[in-house]
């Protein structure tokens, strides 16, 4: 099936099987290997994209539901060359680790900063807790998100 939606602010068509999800359409279909394969059931987060700015599992989605829409990955987080406040941030709080759950974190803060620019810590624990991270307290995370929310400069 062909299949046209805006990918990280462009326009974009691509072909996929019908049995494809959006993480196969994204890391097979498209070589964006920064959305990450965790537990293939949407538990673990790591495959968190944003879908017309909210968050959804790329692993339980089918691909077929991302035409006409925008979608967003961590390679359209960056603009121009610059990383987006949220990566900066990650990046100086230490807040990843081994990686593995960071671009799923980022959607996630991406969402919730574009929803509530100045969240409290327990909102932004409540809005990351579908995303887990084997490596972390969390405080640092938590911390790098605080950090980058533009309402609480």
């Amino acid at each position: 099936m062909t299949l046209t939606f805006v990918l990280n602010g462009h326009p974009c068509t691509a072909e996929a099987p019908a049995h494809w999800t959006v993480l196969d359409l994204l890391r097979d279909g498209l070589s964006l290997t920064g959305t990450k394969d965790g537990c293939g059931e949407g538990v673990c987060g790591t495959c968190t994209v944003l879908a017309d700015g909210r968050p959804i599992r790329a692993c339980l989605v089918l691909a077929a539901h991302v035409r006409g829409r925008a979608l967003v990955t961590v390679e359209g987080l960056e603009t121009d060359g610059r990383l987006d406040p949220l990566q900066t941030a990650f990046a100086e709080r230490g807040a990843a680790q081994c990686g593995f759950c960071t671009p799923g974190m980022l959607l996630a803060a991406k969402a919730l900063l574009t929803e509530d620019p100045a969240p409290t810590a327990q909102e932004v624990r409540e809005a990351l807790s579908g995303n887990l991270c084997r490596c972390t307290g969390y405080a640092k995370i938590v911390e790098a998100v605080l950090a980058a929310a533009p309402g609480r400069s």
